[in-house]
């Protein structure tokens, strides 16, 4: 079964190492074009093309999807199957319409749940209690194809979206290698969607980091671990803008409104949230400063309690 493997991310490149660990057939690869990072503003691989290059595969960077030369480039590789994980392009029709046994995708998502671009970081910011990932087939619309398979796992209450992404990455890859076998055995199932339960999501940017002290501390604490590694929470601090990483829940109860500071100390920051209770924020950076404990940030700067 000739495969040609379209991804980007390190989410993409761990199911095609997957596929080359288990000696699949991988004739071509497909990723994004290289871009300019660091403050040198060089142009960066990405992890598949990477690893693609390692493994001496053929590597297609189209700069365009529907001016033809990525079609050209598809029907040279002559795919069986076509394999796209976090590619960031949405693939026109006749390219997935091009493999005999057509166009499937590996997706951070319980599907028809969290359609888009943050599927796992939505996951941990909306407090769900159980997640996934989905394989399916490509359609036109974006992530409504024929469900093949689905793997859960729990979320855990203080895991971030960066520790959920290493899990569900690997999850994907395994996954992935059951539905192509089952593929090429002709045992795959086939589901539609249920469309009208379906929920979309889009990319994550920095608006969402200022915390809502209005909310409860739950919801506080799932904002914390879901806008991790990137863009991270923020929050207001003598002045300054803070970033969060890590808070813990307490029994404590305050007549202060939301956002003032209960408590300085020992333990961190007690913050007073909505309804009357509070959360401890036990890790944040201040502007210019490494990442620390917020006690020890504390032992080097004053900050006025508001009891």
């Amino acid at each position: 079964m000739r495969i040609v493997f379209m991804g980007t991310p390190d989410f993409a490149a761990a199911s095609l190492k997957k596929l080359l660990d288990e000696h699949f057939e991988v004739v071509g690869v497909f990723t994004q074009p290289d871009k300019p990072k660091g403050r040198g503003m060089e142009l960066c691989f990405s992890p598949v093309k990477e690893l693609a290059l390692r493994a001496r595969l053929p590597v297609f960077q189209p700069e365009k999807m529907r001016d033809g030369t990525a079609l050209r480039q598809l029907e040279s590789l002559k795919p069986d199957i076509l394999v796209v994980v976090a590619y960031g392009r949405i693939l026109p029709d006749e390219m997935l319409a091009l493999p005999k046994l057509g166009a499937i995708n590996v997706h951070g998502s319980l599907l028809p749940k969290y359609r888009g671009a943050s599927p796992i970081q939505a996951a941990v910011l909306n407090g769900d209690a159980v997640t996934g990932v989905t394989t399916m087939y490509l359609a036109h619309d974006m992530d409504s194809g024929d469900v093949i398979y689905t793997d859960e796992t729990p979320v855990g209450e203080f895991e971030t979206s960066g520790e959920l992404f290493e899990r569900l990455m690997h999850m994907g890859a395994a996954l992935l290698v059951k539905t192509l076998r089952d593929i090429e055995a002709g045992t795959a199932p086939r589901v539609p969607q249920d469309h009208s339960r379906a929920s979309y999501v889009k990319m994550l940017d920095k608006s969402l980091c200022p915390i809502d002290w209005n909310r409860t501390p739950r919801e506080i604490v799932k904002h914390i671990c879901g806008l991790q590694p990137w863009p991270v929470a923020t929050m207001e601090l003598e002045g300054a803008v803070c970033r969060v990483f890590s808070a813990a829940y307490t029994q404590n109860r305050t007549a202060l409104a939301p956002g003032k500071i209960v408590a300085a100390g020992k333990d961190g920051l007690e913050i007073a949230c909505a309804d009357g209770q509070t959360l401890l924020i036990t890790e944040l950076q201040a502007p210019g400063k490494k990442r620390m404990r917020a006690a020890d940030y504390l032992r080097g700067h004053a900050v006025k309690v508001d009891a």
